[in-house]
């Protein structure tokens, strides 16, 4: 049977035909035939989203042609296009594309170059196209005049100038459905194989018949209110950052035990491997650009390398001593702070890949278990533990200049000097969270640069902590495998507290053959949130688990398993620079997965 979802796939291959072929007529005449076919017929609050869809679709035209080094297409785009482009405020900075020596490093163009922008379009695309079929039946419409021979008219002169080449752009006849014949209800993501095959014509109805369908789908369309497909087709929107689609097409990666729910928040787009590390990874971040990665292994090798629009190694960071931690600098972006086992923290430039500074922080303390940089890039705090392993370890925190790279002053902690495992700044730097190896969460005024508050946290070691999107609590993850969120503005208060699987928290165990075992305490990040505080990020024993975030209860909601890896993870980092946000899971195999999502907007 030929579903609504089947006429939504051939739509998208011709456009997509139109694109990859250097079509701009084509694509031109097509998107104009869909307009007055289709979009002319929506309510005048959608105009907006069928706006966005059509420059988004000359951009994925245009980002094409480049792509595919066929610079004269590129001008040919903007000479044709310029009269009705050139008052478009969208596209006012789009005219110096063509003499751009490499557009796709230019800040203002690179996102459209990812392959995340253009799976977020053509998603986008499917969905709006789905809903609107699934919910209006425009093409059972004027039966009389068949889509395709429709199109057929409008084209026929084309036809005769090209001769007997073909005419890819016709839609197939569209056959009438059965009455007993069921709609899909699943708008599903774009395939990359999608059937060109024809349908068999259906028979002719007689007029009559035509006439009395007519008047059925007119009476269902105008007599139902726009219910649920306003709220989906508004929420559409694919500049960067884009705005998703808010229907849950169905993930080919659905969450382990049965398929997504209607409630499905995000669809996993796509998974990548970076291989290049051959020891278990202590750290996994992404800078806050959300362009590069940083990435340390047990063996102290540290990788930087990008994923945006392919997947590169920039640098390779070699360092005799052992590294315990790093962290990107906020401002500039490009560098990175190392701490070491030696009582050293390094300041590495990763575009001229050297290092700019040495900082001896403590001999007496040469582990450097933490470092936080300031949201304004002046400063940074880093934790320094003694070596001792037993009971409670000494340890100290500290504020450096990152200008004058020196010491600005040693935090007082109380009731005892302690190692800090976790460190974590506010937004604005006002506030700084910190967790340590006594169980204990400390809060720090870093305004007065002393203690506004601690309370006991976990039973054990607390090992990563990070504050709330509204920045009114911290969570918190500990030794004791609990997942906790505190009030800040109430010293020791719980709003939430629940158990986490060991898998999630650690201590990571890693079996092989002949009874050999690999175990790994906690070291990076154990959680992190996507861009509005909703959902979490968690490891596992095999890939990253979203949960949603629940109010008091005492469990999590288990929404999307990334899977993907043989070993344990063991750190995590989430990048939400657009709403097609990135994951990254790294594992005790060296093996780290990037899986790109597209976020489910309600």
């Amino acid at each position: 049977m030929i579903t609504d979802t089947w006429w939504v796939d051939k739509i998208i291959d011709q456009l997509q035909q139109f694109v990859q072929s250097f079509d701009l007529f084509g694509l031109k005449e097509y998107w104009l035939y869909l307009d007055r076919r289709l979009f002319c017929r929506l309510e005048d609050v959608y105009k907006s989203t069928v706006n966005k869809l059509r420059t988004s679709l000359y951009r994925y035209y245009v980002i094409n042609t480049i792509q595919k080094g066929n610079l004269e297409k590129t001008q040919e785009f903007f000479q044709k296009q310029a009269l009705e482009l050139q008052s478009q405020a969208e596209w006012r900075d789009w005219f110096i594309l063509p003499f751009i020596p490499a557009p796709e490093q230019n800040p203002a163009f690179s996102p459209y170059f990812s392959r995340q922008w253009a799976d977020t379009f053509l998603v986008s695309l499917h969905n709006f196209l789905s809903v609107l079929f699934q919910c209006m039946h425009i093409l059972h419409f004027d039966s009389n005049f068949r889509l395709v021979q429709l199109f057929a008219l409008q084209t026929e002169s084309r036809d005769q100038r090209d001769g007997d080449e073909m005419v890819h752009h016709k839609l197939p006849a569209y056959p009438a459905k059965s009455k007993d014949a069921a709609q899909s209800k699943d708008v599903k993501p774009l395939s990359n194989q999608l059937s060109t095959s024809e349908p068999a014509s259906s028979q002719q109805p007689t007029n009559q018949s035509r006439i009395q369908d007519h008047e059925k789908e007119r009476k269902e369309l105008f007599s139902k209110p726009p219910q649920t497909p306003e709220r989906k087709v508004e929420s559409l929107e694919v500049e960067p950052p884009s705005e998703l689609p808010s229907e849950p097409p169905e993930s080919s990666a659905a969450a382990e035990g049965g398929g997504l729910s209607a409630e499905q928040p995000f669809i996993k787009l796509s998974q990548e491997e970076y291989g290049e590390h051959h020891s278990s990874i202590m750290h996994c971040r992404v800078d806050c650009s959300g362009r590069r990665v940083a990435s340390l292994d047990v063996d102290g090798v540290i990788k930087v390398w990008s994923f945006n629009p392919i997947m590169q190694t920039k640098a390779t960071i070699m360092s005799k001593s052992p590294l315990l931690s790093l962290e990107w600098a906020t401002k500039p972006d490009r560098l990175l702070l190392l701490g070491s086992g030696v009582g050293t923290v390094r300041l590495y430039d990763t575009d001229a890949k050297k290092n700019l500074y040495e900082m001896n922080i403590d001999e007496t303390h040469p582990r450097i278990l933490s470092l936080a940089c300031s949201p304004s890039g002046s400063s940074f705090v880093c934790s320094a533990a003694a070596l001792s392993r037993s009971g409670n370890v000494s340890g100290q925190l500290l504020l450096w200049d990152t200008k004058t790279v020196k010491q600005q002053l040693q935090f007082s902690l109380e009731p005892e000097p302690v190692a800090i495992n976790c460190t974590a700044f506010n937004h604005n730097g006002n506030l700084l969270v910190t967790g340590a190896a006594d169980g204990m969460i400390r809060l720090f005024d870093m305004q007065r640069y002393e203690s506004a508050m601690s309370w006991r946290a976990h039973d054990g070691e607390v090992y990563s902590v990070e504050f709330s999107y509204d920045e009114n609590t911290v969570f918190s993850i500990g030794e004791d495998g609990k997942f906790i969120q505190w009030n800040i503005h109430r010293c020791g208060v719980k709003q939430s507290d629940q158990i986490l699987p060991q898998d999630a928290t650690g201590p990571f165990v890693l079996s092989g053959y002949s009874g050999y075992k690999q175990v790994q305490v906690p070291r990076g990040r154990l959680f992190a949130f996507d861009s509005e505080g909703q959902h979490v990020l968690t490891c596992s024993s095999s890939g990253g688990l979203i949960y949603r975030l629940t109010n008091g209860e005492p469990a999590l909601d288990r929404v999307l398993s990334l899977g993907g890896h043989k070993a344990p993870v063991v750190t995590v980092d989430w990048c939400s620079a657009v709403d097609c946000g990135t994951c990254l899971t790294a594992s005790m195999d060296g093996k780290i997965k990037l899986s790109t999502l597209l976020a489910q907007k309600s």
